[in-house]
């Protein structure tokens, strides 16, 4: 179902599940797993929950029908709740922001005064590895070509990238008679 609004298109779908993501620097977002939409010219089935303070202020569990739009045509965010006549067929718990992280098995910790949960990891951490390596290599940084996501997944899953100089150590060769392009190293 679509709504229209002046600023931008907004859509209603369902909260299939609420996920965190592990950025670069540690923090923790929810993100919610939603049933397929098409919002600005692509396919969403994530958006953002911003933060546990976000994800209580605006009222959103799993199951819940959400408003979604694409906030400032980049980031699909979750507005809010849609309210239901005669409220939640069940009682469905808050969110629980995670005591560990669930990418590496840290700590995660909450700084007085600020709203972000963060992963204790560091570089120990392979999502904060895989986002600092990613962060390395664009254009405004080393300007490293060919490095993306898919090939930054390979050299940390494989450790060969354990830390962020180890990149310097690599030797790449591809091999043409491979179905897909492999990597040695």
């Amino acid at each position: 179902r679509k709504e229209s609004s002046a600023a931008s298109d907004v859509y209603k779908r369902q909260v299939l599940g609420i996920d965190i993501q592990v950025g670069r620097t540690g923090k923790l977002t929810p993100v919610a797993r939603l049933q397929p939409v098409f919002v600005g010219g692509v396919t969403v089935t994530n958006a953002t929950l911003h933060n546990r303070f976000e994800l209580r202020r605006k009222r959103v569990r799993v199951g819940d029908l959400v408003i979604v739009r694409r906030a400032g045509d980049v980031i699909p965010e979750v507005v809010g709740s849609v309210p239901q006549p005669g409220g939640r067929p069940a009682y469905v718990p808050n969110f629980p922001m995670p005591e560990v992280c669930p990418v590496c098995g840290s700590q995660v910790v909450r700084q007085r005064g600020e709203v972000a949960y963060r992963c204790t990891g560091g570089l120990f951490c392979a999502a904060q590895r895989k986002q600092a390596l990613l962060h390395f290599a664009q254009r405004r940084a080393l300007d490293i070509e060919g490095l993306g996501e898919k090939l930054v997944d390979q050299l940390v899953d494989g450790d060969i990238v354990k830390v962020l100089p180890d990149i310097y150590r690599l030797c790449l060769l591809y091999t043409s008679d491979a179905a897909d392009d492999s990597l040695r190293v």
